[in-house]
């Protein structure tokens, strides 16, 4: 005699977060591997404020002088305004495609439509922005890595030229490991978040140990007086601030692929903004305390490796830059993968053009691999084209935050609107049985500081200043460079939801 048994069904927190993303209309194809630290490190490592600290100190102290650290705070306060409106987000919508997911489901098609594809253009020459970056620290340990010409300064043309080639090889490493396994790249991010955090330590202490003045120098106006005038200079200086503390959404990029996103990815956003922030302020204050000089115009040239080579000697200056260039490749690593999951999302719901072949996920590496390798592509296309311009970084630096912002502000203001109507984020409690992260009583008021703040921030980046755009005089169309590239992205975007309008509604339709 024998008996039928049932099976036994086994429910874990991803077999119940997959059951949840079906509620979406969606289905669970790439892999859960991802913990709560590598979700902390996918958004702390796209922010990587030894990349960006490194790569726009010498602008930001160029323009503000010391005085250019209070835009740090500043950009930093705003800055965590929008994380506290996106945490509580990310609880609530646990998606892939995080921007373009929030931003529909709280604006609508069209808006949610041209958020995605914002942010998509901006994630792409954000990786571009991030692998140049190698040219600030690498020809500084060894000049071997100066294969192109002679001047290192990216603000030269053999410069701005070996950053377009150095970017490139990187560009083909970080594109291999993101399409080769979700686990390595999040072992990698890991690893190396855990190494910019002890960099970031250890030359804070070494250079407060080597400092030349005290932390009043941060009250002084060095290099600002009446004939420079105060205002402009800071708010060029800001620009630093701004291009750094970005990227924090990226946690909840990786919502598909991380156990208890609900409960992990809110918590992992709001960590990246205050840890970035708390140590980008210390990196700051020492270096300022540290450079030999804060008058000879020096440190505005040479930035945060001056300071380093000059102040702890050749041999510790070097071993600290290497880890500042093990940083710049996590960090263009984990732009890439949020760029890989923004399209990845879209494709899914036939957003973009070729979604099919987009969309699709390898069933070896749980990889969306062509959605991997168009971002890659579409950053060393960034590159080449600026082969020899002077100008290439800040151009493109500019051009990404402006747009990052402009699809930041999609999500808010679609936020604040659904506020005043007074239709509230769903609750509900997350894996671990707990309230969902919300902003309770103070949600309007944390909401609409950060649709002014988005505001105020997108127009100073995309004001057209000749001296941030175009300090070689190289052409007109540098000096107007954020502006055209909005354009060029909205004109594009339009023929591109034109292009896909019928299958895009009949999906989202699907999918609401």
């Amino acid at each position: 005699m024998s008996a039928t048994l049932d099976p036994i069904t086994v429910t874990t927190p991803d077999n119940v977060s997959a059951a949840e993303l079906g509620g979406f209309g969606y289905e669970q194809q790439l892999h859960r591997r991802v913990g709560r630290y590598a979700s902390f490190a996918a958004g702390f490592s796209f922010v990587s404020i030894l990349t960006t600290v490194f790569q726009l100190f010498g602008l930001g102290f160029g323009f503000g002088g010391t005085a250019f650290f209070w835009t740090w705070p500043a950009v930093l306060a705003g800055q965590l305004t929008v994380a506290l409106c996106f945490a509580e987000l990310s609880a609530r919508y646990p998606l892939s495609g995080a921007i373009y997911q929030w931003s529909r489901r709280l604006g609508g098609a069209v808006v949610g439509w041209f958020a995605g594809w914002t942010m998509v253009i901006a994630q792409i020459i954000t990786v571009a922005a991030a692998a140049i970056a190698l040219q600030v620290v690498l020809p500084a340990v060894w000049t071997g890595f100066q294969l192109i010409g002679t001047d290192p300064s990216l603000a030269s043309r053999d410069g701005a030229a070996n950053a377009v080639l150095l970017g490139c090889l990187l560009l083909v490493v970080t594109t291999t490991l993101n399409a080769v396994s979700v686990r390595v790249t999040a072992i990698v991010n890991s690893v190396g978040v855990t190494c910019e955090l002890i960099g970031i330590v250890l030359l804070v202490i070494l250079l407060f140990s080597h400092a030349n003045r005290g932390p009043s120098v941060v009250l002084h106006t060095t290099n600002l007086d009446h004939t420079t005038g105060y205002v402009v200079p800071l708010l060029i200086s800001a620009l630093m601030a701004a291009y750094v503390l970005v990227g924090f959404d990226s946690a909840g990029e990786l919502s598909e692929e991380t156990h208890k996103p609900r409960a992990t990815t809110p918590r992992t956003i709001i960590r990246a903004v205050v840890a970035s922030g708390i140590g980008g302020a210390f990196l700051i204050v020492a270096a300022l305390m540290a450079a030999p000089s804060v008058t000879d115009g020096e440190l505005a040239l040479g930035g945060l490796p001056y300071v380093l080579t000059s102040s702890l000697g050749t041999t510790t200056g070097k071993l600290l830059l290497l880890d500042v260039a093990f940083a710049v490749c996590v960090c263009t690593l984990a732009i890439q993968t949020a760029a890989a999951r923004m399209i990845f999302s879209m494709a899914r719901d036939n957003v973009l053009p070729f979604s099919g072949q987009l969309r699709r996920v390898s069933a070896r590496t749980g990889t969306p691999v062509l959605a991997t390798v168009v971002p890659g592509v579409g950053a060393a296309i960034c590159l080449v084209v600026n082969v020899g311009n002077a100008g290439l970084f800040l151009g493109l630096a500019s051009v990404c935050i402006t747009l990052l912002y402009i699809a930041y502000l999609l999500v808010t203001v679609p936020l604040f609107l659904q506020r005043l109507k007074k239709n509230s984020v769903p609750d509900g409690v997350d894996e671990n049985g707990q309230k969902l992260f919300s902003l309770g009583r103070f949600g309007l008021l944390i909401n609409g500081i950060a649709v002014v703040y988005g505001l105020a921030m997108a127009i100073n980046l995309g004001w057209p200043r000749a001296e941030v755009y175009d300090p070689a005089g190289d052409g007109w169309y540098l000096h107007y460079l954020p502006l055209i590239t909005l354009a060029i992205t909205a004109i594009g975007g339009v023929l591109a939801f034109r292009y896909q309008r019928t299958r895009y509604y009949e999906s989202i339709g699907a999918n609401a």
